[in-house]
């Protein structure tokens, strides 16, 4: 199955999940909490906040394991000059967080990590249940963000 059949098949549309694709093409779904709503919308109005680029939910990204689409994303003017709304990226925003749920293994997020900065994105935050977060790059667990120097340790789920 290809990313544009799934996006155009009104049978997924109404979903009350998040849809991927595997490397094969397949369908992989994964349940969202409200909980999961509310973390994605504080950290994108966050981010939306700083008045500098662009933020997306629900950002489909093209990778070598199927298309995988972060719960948040930011990217620079620069990248949405260049790829504009393409449905899905085939490049990663500079930023790509996921907000982990009960069903989410680390093994899963590191090769997300992975895959995401193999498609150019500079920084992949992971946000926890408790709304924790943790920011990686190329080099690893990193301490703080080099694009939002002021990004919260947490996000307040009150």
């Amino acid at each position: 199955m290809q990313w544009s059949e799934v996006v155009s098949d009104k049978n997924l549309s109404n979903l009350p999940y998040k849809i991927e694709l595997n490397e094969y093409g397949q369908i992989v779904m994964s349940a969202a909490s409200n909980q999961h709503g509310f973390l994605q919308v504080e950290i994108a109005f966050f981010l939306r906040a700083s008045k500098i680029g662009k933020v997306i939910t629900e950002c489909s990204i093209n990778t070598p394991r199927g298309v995988k689409v972060a719960d948040v994303a930011w990217g620079s003017s620069d990248f949405f000059l260049k790829n504009g709304l393409t449905t899905p990226f085939s490049v990663a925003p500079e930023i790509c967080v996921e907000i982990l749920s009960a069903s989410n293994s680390m093994p899963e997020m590191s090769e997300k990590i992975e895959l995401y900065l193999q498609q150019g994105a500079k920084e992949i935050w992971l946000c926890d249940q408790k709304g924790e977060m943790s920011i990686y790059d190329a080099t690893g667990n990193v301490s703080s963000s080099k694009f939002f120097a002021q990004a919260p340790k947490k996000f307040s789920l009150s």
